[in-house]
């Protein structure tokens, strides 16, 4: 009789425990960073001495853990069937975001389901849509071109409908998720190269002549106009970078959170550097690449094309969300909105973060003997 999920004992002796340990620092630090950058936050905000957004980070750290042991407790073949479910809840999700979707800012990225907590849909459709592309390219018996170009009926609506929010920053990140999958899967370099130009064309067909998407145009112009006055959170971002140095101003002296809205989650790097210093920033970055190198090196271990593709995935997903949010605190980048995986304030971010980390884990244990 099949198994759907492993034992408590299985479980310990055959996920990979560094993995596990590094998933476990890096969202205490998130912990700690959510204390420390928020109090003052909610201070202001609801006028007195609480740690209102800390505890909603805490609980939804608290789910973000219960869904990380659903996920890697869970037989891996009913995971992918679980997954291809979900994804279309995820996917239906996204297409209700233009319709009844709610308006933060000048972006439309959430959902609000009356009793049910505000989510952005596409942090919980990443971990789905690299599952998705990962089995229909591991399909046997299938001409190798179709099999690429079912994943671009996938890919093609889930970039406009992000780009019609808008979201640069998910839009870059999926894009890079699906051109690592293709790429890992041993596709001929030419088509690899149309793929990758035909991308970048449409994108940009649609952000500078599409109105629907002139807000994008408008940042991205913002971004290359240094001189420019619609650069405010950038300058400060980088300001506070600049005046923590390499061992920052100390527990609760920064400023950037009371200078510009969301520090805690879009900016949350620079905070991290204002009152800790680049050094503790050069740290957390490492233990990412730590995180990361344990996965890769895993995939070498691991038979099924499937899984290798998805851990693949998985770890695109966590690199290139990394490197857009840094890029766009030390002003790299435009302006995104990228939360910083396992360290900023949000539910949406630390739910989808929790799937991808519930996978890896999942994928990397060691076969049962």
């Amino acid at each position: 009789m099949k198994k759907y999920f492993d034992t408590s004992y299985d479980w310990w002796k055959n996920i990979d425990k560094s993995i596990f340990f590094i998933i476990s620092i890096l969202f205490a630090l998130g912990l700690f960073f959510s204390l420390v950058s928020t109090s003052i936050i909610a201070s202001d905000k609801l006028n007195t001495n609480s740690y209102h957004f800390f505890l909603k980070h805490f609980a939804f750290v608290t789910i973000g853990i219960l869904i990380i042991l659903l996920f890697s407790f869970l037989n891996q073949e009913i995971l992918i069937k679980i997954s291809a479910i979900l994804f279309f809840f995820a996917f239906a999700a996204l297409i209700l975001v233009p319709i009844i979707g709610v308006e933060v800012k000048g972006s439309k990225r959430w959902l609000d389901l009356g009793s049910l907590p505000r989510f952005q849909p596409i942090e919980i459709l990443k971990p789905f849509f690299v599952i998705i592309i990962s089995f229909l390219i591991s399909l046997d018996k299938k001409n190798l071109y179709f099999k690429y170009s079912l994943t671009t009926i996938i890919l093609f609506p889930t970039i406009v409908l992000l780009l019609s929010q808008p979201d640069l920053g998910q839009t870059l990140l999926i894009i890079s998720v699906w051109l690592a999958i293709v790429f890992v899967s041993g596709i001929n370099l030419i088509l690899f190269s149309f793929s990758l130009l035909s991308l970048t064309t449409l994108t940009f067909l649609l952000v500078f002549f599409v109105p629907k998407f002139e807000y994008i145009k408008i940042r991205i112009l913002a971004f290359l106009d240094i001189s420019g006055d619609n650069n405010y959170q950038a300058d400060k971002a980088s300001e506070a970078i600049s005046n923590g140095s390499f061992f920052g101003k100390g527990i609760g002296e920064g400023t950037l959170n009371s200078k510009i809205p969301e520090a805690h989650t879009d900016y949350i790097m620079s905070v991290i550097a204002e009152e800790f210093g680049v050094i503790i920033v050069t740290g957390i970055i490492l233990l990412y690449l730590i995180f990361s190198y344990r996965v890769i090196r895993k995939i070498n271990f691991i038979d099924n094309n499937n899984f290798k593709l998805i851990l693949v995935g998985c770890v695109t997903v966590i690199l290139v969300q990394t490197f857009i949010h840094v890029g766009v605190n030390i002003r790299i980048l435009p302006t995104t909105g990228m939360t910083m995986p396992f360290i900023s304030y949000g539910g949406s971010s630390i739910i989808g973060t929790s799937i991808l980390t519930g996978i890896i884990l999942n994928l990397t244990k060691r076969k049962l003997t």
